[in-house]
């Protein structure tokens, strides 16, 4: 059953495994043809109301989405109020760089285990060899276990490492504090771990969470792959 259509929604969208199928690679993802169109409606629905929150930085939600839209990238590191507003930017703390050394020097970056750089944060990927899941996990732990300042998000193939006190729901309960987000109903459509947290944040804000895929959620509702949310993101934007 497709979940509900709020009768004044703010839309809270994650990017990878949400609106776009997860690829080997970050930057080898496909971008459906009409997610753009139906961006623009969305927006004209919604007033504006529409977000991507990702782990990605603002930047490259940009490049594929060739349509700007309110955003948060790295988790929140990065935001973006509406479309066409300045991207703020919460400084990284020092330890980053140390932990970039760290990273660099270590030899398991080899046989598809690669790192993003995506300056305030650092991410380490493994979605071309998902057999390592255990040795990075396991190494990326002892990398920051004397860094005090970072922590550690675990999701979907991937292990990244950012400042403290900053996710999706600190993002989301930001975009909610102003206009055109604020008096609307949150809604956080999500796949991943780190989604938990703006799901949260929507059901403490008077909103819901929908989950993508399996796995354990505290959203209330479900749908089952990208296909499903283009079609609920569809109802949304036909909605009278």
């Amino acid at each position: 059953m497709m979940p509900p259509v709020p009768d004044r929604p703010a839309l809270f969208l994650d990017f990878d495994g949400t609106l776009v199928e997860i690829a080997a690679e970050p930057d080898k993802i496909v971008v459906a043809d009409g997610l753009p169109r139906l961006f623009q409606s969305l927006l004209a629905q919604t007033g504006g109301a529409l977000a991507v929150v990702s782990g990605r930085k603002v930047d490259d939600i940009d490049s594929f989405l060739a349509i700007p839209v309110a955003a948060a990238g790295m988790h929140g590191l990065e935001r973006r109020a509406t479309p066409g507003a300045a991207l703020s930017h919460s400084p990284p703390p020092d330890e980053i760089a140390e932990l970039r050394a760290r990273i660099e020097g270590w030899d398991g970056l080899t046989d598809g285990v690669v790192m993003e750089d995506k300056g305030a944060g650092l991410a380490v990927h493994y979605r071309a060899a998902p057999h390592l899941e255990a040795t990075v996990k396991d190494k990326m732990k002892a990398l920051v276990a004397d860094l005090p300042a970072l922590h550690l998000i675990e999701g979907k193939m991937v292990v990244e490492a950012k400042g403290r006190g900053i996710d999706k729901g600190t993002s989301v309960r930001a975009f909610m504090a102003g206009p055109p987000f604020a008096g609307r109903t949150p809604v956080f459509i999500g796949d991943d771990v780190t989604d938990e947290d703006g799901m949260r944040a929507a059901h403490d804000l008077g909103g819901f969470g929908i989950k993508v895929g399996e796995g354990p959620s505290i959203a209330r509702y479900r749908l089952p792959d990208v296909p499903a949310v283009h079609a609920y993101l569809t109802e949304v934007a036909n909605r009278p």
